[in-house]
């Protein structure tokens, strides 16, 4: 039986987000990365200790869990929730810890004046990306497949994406402080991959969570920002790798 590696996406994410890493995964391993609730077009959004829940039932077997973003902190909690589930852990530009969030989260997080940013922030972009020029222009200037961008588009043009985002906005908000209360409680082996010119999650951040999970040890990719799935999917599968 291949050893499975759970693949659990950010905020806002879908599977197609792991393509990249996927393909560079060395052979031998069973990529499992399914759409997080509120992404999947089936259930409704749920908060962190729901996700993890979630994951859980996605597997049948102890698995190396990775996870991008808000799916880091989604693959922290099911490393507490679930020990025996997870083999080891690889938290990428990881949201994982009360130093993750700004003042600006707190608004987003907020009743009413954050459903309205949520939904206005990512329609905007999800139409900007409904745009070729835009699209072309963006995939040469940072990396990325223009066809990760159409996709990403009509995902973010969704009211059910602005939704999805606001309950999972609200989570972090309110769940982190917790979450990192915990964070102590991880016995599985942990790697963080984390950006160097990440402006969504600051490196203080990442370098704190290494001194709060564990052994967890922390890898940096020079000059890459927040989306390392897209922009190094060679180092992420390459921490993988490390615990085969």
């Amino acid at each position: 039986m291949n050893l499975k590696v759970l693949l659990l996406h950010g905020q806002p994410g879908a599977p197609r987000d792991w393509d990249r890493v996927i393909a560079a995964l060395p052979g031998g391993v069973e990529p499992l990365a399914p759409a997080r609730p509120g992404w999947n077009g089936a259930s409704p959004a749920l908060d962190l200790r729901g996700n993890a829940l979630a994951a859980a039932d996605a597997l049948d077997a102890p698995a190396i869990v990775v996870g991008h973003s808000f799916g880091a902190a989604v693959a922290a909690s099911l490393a507490v929730l679930a020990p025996d589930l997870v083999r080891s852990l690889v938290l990428v530009s990881p949201s994982a810890n009360s130093a993750a969030l700004d003042g600006f989260d707190g608004v987003l997080a907020s009743p009413v004046l954050g459903s309205v940013l949520s939904g206005f922030m990512l329609g905007t972009v999800g139409g900007a990306l409904s745009l070729p020029p835009v699209r072309r222009a963006l995939a040469t200037t940072l990396g990325l497949d223009p066809e990760f961008l159409r996709a990403g588009g009509q995902l973010l043009v969704r009211p059910q994406s602005w939704r999805s985002f606001e309950v999972e906005q609200r989570a972090l908000c309110r769940e982190l402080p917790g979450l990192e209360k915990q964070l102590g409680e991880i016995t599985a082996p942990t790697t963080i991959v984390s950006g160097t010119a990440d402006r969504v999650v600051p490196l203080r951040a990442a370098r704190m969570l290494a001194t709060q999970i564990p052994g967890a040890r922390l890898k940096l990719v020079e000059g890459a920002g927040h989306l390392l799935p897209q922009l190094a999917p060679d180092a992420v599968a390459r921490a993988v790798g490390e615990f085969i």
